[in-house]
């Protein structure tokens, strides 16, 4: 049995907004199209095993946001043929994309909850045309930490009854929601205010949390809410055992929310590009400078307080968001991320 053998779930998917996410933009490196994305991920194999599927961006150029249903049957045509399926589907909540905030005005809040509706009917068609079996929509806040502050008490409020009417759409459609808490969302930018604001909307059969090791780890720092922060100031990284600690704090308080998994590498600082606000700078599995055992990490995540799987998810995610263009071209990069995937499955995997 070779180790890619040892567990069948859960599915392994490659992220395909990196190729849009930070690029395109004023002074920014080109977007990368769909086809291109697809067909580096068909090609990786390690051992005899690819990529199971791909997560997807819905905002154009990857996929238009208002597709028509034979829009989605050629693209359906167009990742089978590569031996893919679809999982969870990133929906454009943003301003820029048509969206809105989720604590700003009625009209903000109609444009958010309007972009929902519509990832949530893409989804629901994929499951219909057979592509899609298993994954999430994904939704943050779409705004920042800074407007938030203004009143976090309101604001957080605000989020949760906009989330609250999205979880409705979201049920109505057959979906869930998972809400990614990220540093540079607003009222979702620590791990404590996440917790607060999933406890808030109060829906945990239709929204749950999206982790992504790259982001969750600047949790336990603190960034942009520094009395959230668990690791101490000038942290000495070669402490793993309170590195331990703090992602035990943080995982015990957001893994029975967790409904969807990204597996990445972090070195503890932040990047933006483009349009993109500063966040978690995702790393290759092997950089020298990541700070995590990236297997150890994810079994934090995957694995509950029994040490048994949770099984909440069924399949996980390599995210490679901002990395440069010359590196996501590289066939090595996508042979490394689907080996660190396949030694994730192997270690707190199931059959």
């Amino acid at each position: 049995m070779t180790s890619a053998n040892r567990h069948k779930f859960p599915a392994l998917h490659n992220a395909m907004w990196p190729g849009l996410v930070g690029k395109g933009g004023p002074g920014s490196e080109p977007a990368i199209d769909l086809e291109t994305m697809l067909d580096v991920t068909a090609s990786a194999e390690v051992e005899g095993t690819r990529f199971d599927g791909v997560d997807l961006f819905l905002f154009a150029p990857h996929v238009e946001i208002d597709s028509s249903r034979d829009d989605l049957k050629r693209l359906a045509d167009r990742i089978a043929s590569r031996n893919l399926v679809v999982g969870s589907l990133v929906a454009p909540v943003w301003p820029p994309t048509g969206g809105g905030s989720a604590m700003g005005s009625d009209e903000d809040r109609k444009s958010f909850l309007r972009q929902v509706r519509k990832a949530c009917a893409i989804g629901r068609q994929l499951r219909e045309i057979g592509i899609r079996s298993y994954g999430i929509v994904r939704i943050d806040s779409a705004v920042s930490p800074v407007a938030w502050s203004e009143d976090p008490v309101g604001n957080t409020r605000r989020i949760a009854e906009t989330f609250r009417e999205a979880c409705s759409i979201a049920e109505d459609h057959g979906e869930r929601l998972a809400a990614e808490g990220e540093i540079c969302w607003g009222g979702m930018h620590s791990w404590r205010r996440m917790t607060e604001l999933l406890e808030l909307v109060g829906r945990p059969n239709v929204l749950g949390f999206q982790a992504d090791m790259a982001h969750t780890l600047l949790f336990t720092l603190g960034y942009n809410a520094p009395e959230d922060r668990i690791l101490p100031e000038e942290f000495d990284w070669s402490r793993k055992d309170l590195l331990d600690e703090a992602i035990g704090c943080m995982t015990r308080a957001l893994r029975p929310w967790t409904v969807d998994f990204h597996v990445a590498q972090n070195d503890a600082t932040v990047k933006g590009s483009g349009s993109h606000d500063k966040t978690g700078r995702h790393c290759l599995p092997s950089d020298p400078n990541g700070k995590m055992d990236v297997v150890r990490v994810a079994g934090a995540w995957m694995r509950g307080d029994d040490g048994e799987p949770t099984r909440a998810f069924q399949h996980i995610c390599w995210d490679g968001c901002m990395f440069p263009n010359e590196v996501m071209m590289r066939p090595a990069t996508w042979r490394e991320i689907l080996a660190a995937m396949i030694a994730v499955r192997d270690a707190h995997g199931w059959n």
